[in-house]
């Protein structure tokens, strides 16, 4: 099939799928004609990778998960070490965006309630608050 029904089929952007291809994460398929040919494998696995970046995995995560599929020997306990990983990551990210939402809605909290020269938003920013 060609790449415009590919894409139809995965939810995959076209240019995302030459990208993907030009990195590496998943193989160039045959030519016929000008044209690229793509199997049932390619599409399984652009679902997989789109799924897998919907989660947040970033590309490096999503090759080395690639590499644990099945129809090879699978290693459970080395995809849940990834997917651990990320988890932390995740709560990591979202520790530090409580953080951040915390200490701008403070800084908001303070606006007008200072003198109109002062802006304790801009304050904060250059380092003076």
């Amino acid at each position: 099939m060609k790449i415009g029904e590919v894409a139809k089929r995965t939810g995959c952007n076209i240019e995302t799928i030459r990208y993907y291809e030009r990195i590496g994460v998943i193989d160039a398929p045959p030519r016929r004609g000008p044209y690229r040919d793509y199997g049932p494998h390619d599409t399984e696995r652009l679902r997989f990778i789109r799924r897998a970046r919907e989660l947040g995995f970033s590309l490096e995560e999503v090759r080395a998960l690639l590499d644990l599929t099945p129809g090879q020997e699978v290693r459970c306990d080395e995809v849940q070490s990834i997917a651990e990983q990320h988890l932390a990551n995740i709560r990591a990210k979202r520790a530090d965006l409580e953080r951040m939402e915390n200490a701008l809605a403070k800084l908001i909290e303070q606006c007008g309630t200072t003198s109109n020269d002062r802006c304790p938003v801009l304050e904060s920013l250059a380092g003076e608050g």
